[in-house]
């Protein structure tokens, strides 16, 4: 099992960013944090490095049905999408798969929440 969905697009660094921008908030997920490697590799350790920026994704009303049926979830959220450059004009696009995240959940009740989530991500990559 994969543990992300991914896909590469024509396309610069900035448009992509733009384009999940974009692209998670039509599926209702909002980011909630983001790191940029690039500026923290430069920054803490002075390497230069691809651009390469994960973005915490999060469906809140999903995020607070798991949260009431399990009250740890927390360490396993939010969802995370990765966005880096690969090439020239070439940038791409990684979704966590929830489903891998939360084998480890023995609760029904959350695996279908999961599912739920899931499905927006695939749809999130497949229509990029």
């Amino acid at each position: 099992m994969n543990y992300y969905f991914s896909k590469t697009l024509e396309c610069s660094f900035e448009e992509a960013e733009s384009r999940v921008r974009e692209g998670l908030s039509k599926v209702g997920m909002g980011i909630v944090m983001e790191i940029d490697f690039r500026e923290k590799f430069k920054e803490k350790l002075n390497i230069d490095f691809r651009p390469y920026k994960v973005l915490g994704a999060c469906s809140p009303g999903h995020a607070y049905r798991s949260i009431l049926k399990e009250d740890k979830l927390g360490v396993l959220l939010p969802c995370n999408v990765l966005i880096q450059q690969i090439g020239e004009n070439l940038t791409e696009i990684s979704a966590m798969d929830p489903e891998g995240a939360m084998m480890a959940v023995d609760n029904p009740e959350v695996k279908c929440i999961t599912d739920e989530v899931r499905a927006k991500l695939q749809r999130f990559i497949e229509e990029l």
